[in-house]
């Protein structure tokens, strides 16, 4: 196994389309899914596109910290071969949002609530699933890089896009004016 260099934005492979896997058993494809674990977790992270490791097919690894989904057990890591996402309903939160490709940044972002997903496991079957919550947001994030979709692009009030660490101490001067930290005044 390796580690992978991460894409930062700007970085034209974050920008374009990538391509279905047309062999999702290819040795290839499983040497790819194994590297791209060890850089997530290694940077570390919880979700993980091919784009943002330099390969443009569609490839997304991923797993739920306990507690973080909604059973709130977690979820192993998944590698989800060639995802389609389905918004269930029209109900959306919006919550804050990092990203490996955007070192240091973070910012507040709208995304369906629940949603039913399709994908290919490693071994070629089909599976699909419905789910709410963070691990519909986590899974909206990581296929939109398939689509070259930077968060920031579904952001509707940049105000609240910036670096990590000056959001932090605006979220303690909001606090002290009696905002919760997180909450936009």
């Amino acid at each position: 196994m390796a580690l992978l260099k991460i894409a930062r934005m700007g970085h034209p492979v974050l920008s374009h389309v990538a391509e279905a896997v047309s062999d999702p058993t290819s040795p290839e494809v499983a040497r790819l899914v194994e590297d791209m674990v060890e850089t997530m977790l290694d940077a570390p992270g919880v979700g993980l596109a091919a784009p943002q490791v330099h390969v443009p097919i569609r490839v997304v690894v991923y797993y739920m910290p306990a507690g973080r989904d909604e059973n709130g057990v977690g979820e192993p890591i998944t590698a989800l071969i060639n995802p389609v996402l389905t918004p269930v309903g029209l109900d959306r939160d919006y919550a804050t949002e990092a990203c490996l490709s955007l070192p240091g940044m973070a910012g507040v972002v709208p995304r369906f609530l629940n949603l039913h997903f399709s994908a290919q496991r490693l071994d070629g079957s089909h599976f699909e699933r419905e789910v709410s919550g963070y691990h519909a947001r986590l899974l909206q994030h990581e296929c939109d890089h398939l689509d070259g979709i930077l968060y920031p692009q579904r952001m509707d009030d940049l105000s609240t896009f910036g670096y990590i660490e000056e959001l932090s101490e605006r979220d303690v001067e909001d606090e002290a004016d009696g905002y919760e930290s997180g909450e936009n005044p």
